[in-house]
């Protein structure tokens, strides 16, 4: 019998990360779950996937740290021994509610860091192990984007609403990039989610306050999200590349 698949999931001590972790286990792959500094929630995600006869790792790392991810990539490299196949590119921040005019080069430079430089990094490090023409067995990348990309985030936002857009231009030329490569590069752009991302923002009723323009007059929960990145990461979507998949309600 083959080893699971495995995925590195950026991110996935909490939220979408998390449910996608959950979600990819009961599916049969072996699941890294990197975090930054909530190894707590890390080791008890991963035991929860143990205890379910599913096959995990809590692997630590700031993706913002090129170092770092170098490191991550070389753990899971010697804890499996086997070739990674896919990466969800799902780790970002925000920030407190900013207009751009009192925007400081710190919250800037953190925000681009993580979420554009992050994506980067990360991608880089799965292209290098998964190219056909690099001796690979190619793969798949999801990148975690953001339907602010396309709103703009306005009044709240827009550095962030602007990584998110870093994101989507990433995906579309590495895919292209990458696709005789045995590789397939998508997106999936999640609206107003149920996570504790809006709470790190200072905003933790901003799911209920913003729902009303949603055509669906709801938030998301990160389960659906999960359920979106698990089709593009899987074989079901073999002919997808690319893309970019909203899961926003409608709100566009």
């Amino acid at each position: 019998m083959s080893p699971p698949p495995i995925v590195l999931i950026t991110g996935a001590s909490r939220g979408i990360g998390a449910a996608t972790a959950r979600l990819a286990a009961a599916r049969g792959w072996a699941v890294a779950v990197n975090y930054q500094q909530r190894r707590d929630a890390a080791d008890a995600l991963v035991h929860e996937i143990q205890c379910a006869g599913g096959e995990a790792m809590a692997v630590q790392g700031d993706v913002g740290d090129e170092a770092q991810v170098v490191a991550m990539y070389e753990a899971m490299d010697r804890h499996w021994g086997r070739p990674l196949a896919v990466l969800v590119n799902n780790a970002g921040v925000v920030d407190r509610p900013s207009q751009v005019a009192d925007m400081s080069a710190a919250r800037l430079e953190r925000m681009f860091r993580v979420n554009v430089l992050g994506s980067f990094y990360c991608a880089r490090e799965a292209v290098r192990r998964m190219s056909t023409a690099r001796g690979g067995q190619g793969g798949s990348i999801v990148n975690v984007s953001s339907a602010a990309a396309l709103l703009g985030a306005a009044h709240q936002y827009v550095d962030y609403a602007a990584a998110k857009g870093a994101v989507d231009v990433m995906t579309r030329g590495l895919a292209k990039e990458v696709a005789a490569e045995g590789i397939r590069v998508n997106a999936v752009r999640p609206g107003l989610i149920e996570t504790e991302i809006h709470a790190s923002g200072g905003l933790p009723d901003r799911v209920r306050e913003l729902q009303h323009q949603v055509p669906m007059q709801r938030g998301g929960s990160a389960d659906e999200v999960a359920e979106a990145i698990l089709w593009l990461m899987s074989p079901a979507s073999s002919y997808t590349t690319a893309s970019f998949t909203e899961v926003s309600g409608g709100r566009h």
